[in-house]
């Protein structure tokens, strides 16, 4: 019941994200870490996606997080693949890499491992990036198992996203 309920909500706000998109004349990609690519699955899921959702990139090692989405190495190194930089960078970087108008990027540490006293399980940094105006980042510290941690910053990603584009 939970798990369907949840379904339901993703999909009505993948449904916003659409209308939003198409109103606007506007591409949507996804840059994703900790979600292996679920953000760009729910948009996915909507049947016609292909008239405003441009497409996602899964980089889910820093090497892909430098290569597609041109974060600096350095960043990386000094603020850890998990931070505000690392999210904001990651969604200006598709945006520089495609022909995306607005970008939502996640990063973050679903676990059960990877935590620490700094940054335990369950800490998510999100960005929204739109051509022309400032990134927008939110950090999330959720509770739960890896797949709950995930399910969360699903909904909690594309609401955060809807939002900044409405």
């Amino acid at each position: 019941m939970v798990q369907h309920m949840a379904e339901t909500n993703l999909i009505t706000i993948v449904k916003e994200l659409s209308k939003v998109a198409l109103n606007n004349k506007l591409w949507l990609g996804t840059a994703e870490s900790c979600t292996g690519g679920g953000a760009a699955a729910a948009c996915t899921d909507l049947a016609g996606s292909s008239s405003w959702f441009w497409g996602g990139v899964v980089a889910y090692n820093n090497q892909a997080k430098e290569h597609w989405l041109s974060v600096s190495p350095d960043i990386i190194a000094s603020e850890g693949a998990v931070s505000e930089a690392v999210a904001g960078l990651m969604a200006e970087g598709l945006l520089l890499n495609s022909v995306c108008d607005t970008s939502l990027s996640i990063t973050g540490i679903a676990g059960p491992g990877g935590g620490t006293s700094l940054k335990p399980v369950g800490t998510i940094w999100l960005a929204v990036a739109c051509r022309n105006k400032n990134t927008e980042l939110k950090r999330l510290i959720l509770k739960g198992d890896r797949h709950s941690i995930r399910q969360q910053t699903l909904m909690s990603s594309l609401s955060f996203w809807l939002d900044c584009l409405t």
